[in-house]
């Protein structure tokens, strides 16, 4: 095989070698031109291209074909493999970023110090500015930076900065708030964007709070949305004693004044969650399991009591002014329509007592006109009103299967079952299976009006689906039974997936 059979046999690379040489160029002239004829043009007589033609004859059997004999013969096969160049981008940050070679600006920040580039630096809106300017940082080799914003540490500029060198960046979520804070001064705005987007994908009971205020102060009017879009469907199935520690004055308000806040079970348990709430506040040393916190709360308001006296309500002293705003926006009609929630209220006294006679006044005329004027409950849909003033109350299915519950005090004597059963919704006037005559309302037909929203949500909190009835009248008979307006599908651990059944109802 001429050289390189010369080579596998142990001679040297010396005459033997042209001699092989010479043999296979023989071969050829009697033969004629051989399959590796035109790769040997190419590749040249000798290195690389000779042996990449040799093995490409010995693949294609040329050495077969040849009219001499010979006593052995070497098959050799040759892999040649390239070397993976370093991309544009990864060597750009090596070289540049991290070697700082040919560095026409140090700048200087926290204690440390960076190599780097104008040219690369002007894609910044903060060096932009100051290089083009009329700046005297623009003609200056070492530029000192004051970082006023304590978000920002070393690792946030560092990973900031070498975002300006290469085409793209992993966040850490742990370390999102940092490197915003820095992008932010920086004016990188495809970093700020980039942030934004794993706060909204990585939003849990432990980040939700730190994304919000993060959101807030740097412009990030998305982010703040989706968090309170969270806060608003787990609020009530979340609860922590970190939660409720992160959670200001501010927030909550926004919370238990909103009508898209998923209320589980019914309105006393927002009290009871204020209550909470309130308490870890006011105590933040407080670092017990989140089961012991109502229990030790009731304990604190207590002894507030008895300093106190009679003659003044908690939220009513100095300690509990700021969280008036807060509990004024519960709904209290629906509290103290349940004998043992109103016994509650009364004991704990944290409202104050004119809040509470004017509910029970408004609510015994509603009494009043329900059994002897004939009201038979809304008409029309009023959104603005219902949105203030119905009543919030849910129920969380962990798994499919037969459930069903009560909800008492829709306009007043109005006992509303509603039962899930066959992945239907099914809502029923209970009227003659009461414990006595006079616990609900027996006029012939009574009207509710009502929006029904069901939701599935993964074990973070984040949604799935969702779907809502929208607002709609219901009007029933006695004992009449009606569907909801959904067929829930595919439950699994949880509601998966919803689909719309109805839009008028149908009731029997």
């Amino acid at each position: 095989m001429g050289s390189l059979g010369s080579r596998v046999l142990g001679g040297r690379p010396g005459s033997r070698g042209a001699s092989g040489g010479r043999r296979q160029g023989r071969q050829r002239k009697r033969g004629g031109r051989g399959p590796g004829d035109s790769q040997r043009r190419r590749g040249g007589a000798g290195g690389a291209g000779a042996g990449a033609s040799g093995s490409e004859g010995c693949g294609a059997g040329g050495g077969l074909r040849s009219r001499e004999s010979v006593s052995l013969f070497v098959v050799c096969c040759f892999i040649f493999t390239r070397k993976k160049l370093k991309s544009t981008s990864k060597y750009i940050y090596q070289t540049l970023f991290l070697n700082g070679e040919n560095s026409d600006v140090k700048i200087c920040a926290l204690g440390e110090e960076w190599n780097l580039h104008k040219i690369y630096l002007c894609q910044s809106g903060y060096f932009s500015s100051m290089f083009s300017g009329s700046w005297k940082e623009s003609s200056m080799n070492v530029i000192e930076l004051e970082i006023p914003d304590q978000n920002i540490d070393v690792e946030a500029l560092q990973v900031a900065f070498g975002s300006l060198y290469r085409d793209d960046v992993l966040i850490n979520p742990s370390r999102v708030v940092a490197l915003l804070a820095a992008a932010c001064m920086l004016q990188l705005d495809g970093l700020i964007q980039q942030c934004g987007e794993t706060m909204k994908e990585t939003i849990t009971a432990q980040t939700v709070c730190g994304y919000y205020n993060s959101a807030g102060t740097y412009g990030l009017d998305s982010v703040k949305k989706k968090c309170l879009e969270w806060l608003l469907n787990n609020l009530m199935t979340h609860q922590s004693v970190g939660l409720f520690k992160e959670l200001s004055i501010n927030l909550m308000k926004q919370l238990i004044s909103s009508s898209n806040l998923f209320v589980l079970q019914v309105e006393m348990d927002v009290y009871t969650a204020l209550k909470k709430w309130m308490f870890l506040q006011l105590v933040p040393s407080w670092n017990g399991s989140f089961k012991q916190v109502l229990t030790e709360a009731d304990a604190w308001f207590a002894e507030r009591r008895r300093e106190f006296g009679c003659d003044i309500a908690f939220l009513e002293s100095a300690q509990g002014n700021a969280f008036l705003p807060v509990f004024a926006h519960l709904r209290l009609q629906y509290i103290i329509s349940d004998l043992a929630s109103a016994r509650i209220v009364e004991r704990d006294a944290l409202l104050p007592s004119e809040w509470l006679s004017s509910v029970y006044k408004q609510q015994w005329f509603a009494m009043l006109r329900a059994e002897q004027d004939n009201d038979i409950g809304p008409q029309e849909i009023n959104k603005e009103e219902l949105e203030e003033n119905s009543m919030r109350c849910g129920r969380k299915l962990a798994k499919d299967g037969d459930y069903c519950w009560r909800w008492t005090g829709f306009n007043f004597g109005l006992d509303l079952l509603v039962t899930y059963t066959n992945r239907y919704i099914i809502f029923k006037r209970n009227t003659l299976n009461q414990p006595c005559s006079g616990s609900v309302s027996l006029q012939p037909r009574r009207s509710i009006a009502f929006r029904l929203r069901l939701a599935s949500f993964d074990s973070s909190g984040k949604m799935i689906c969702s779907r809502t009835t929208g607002y709609q009248i219901l009007t029933l008979e006695k004992d009449q039974v009606c569907l909801g307006g959904f067929e829930l599908l595919n439950l699994n651990g949880g509601v998966q997936g919803m689909k719309k059944m109805l839009r008028s109802h149908q009731c029997y």
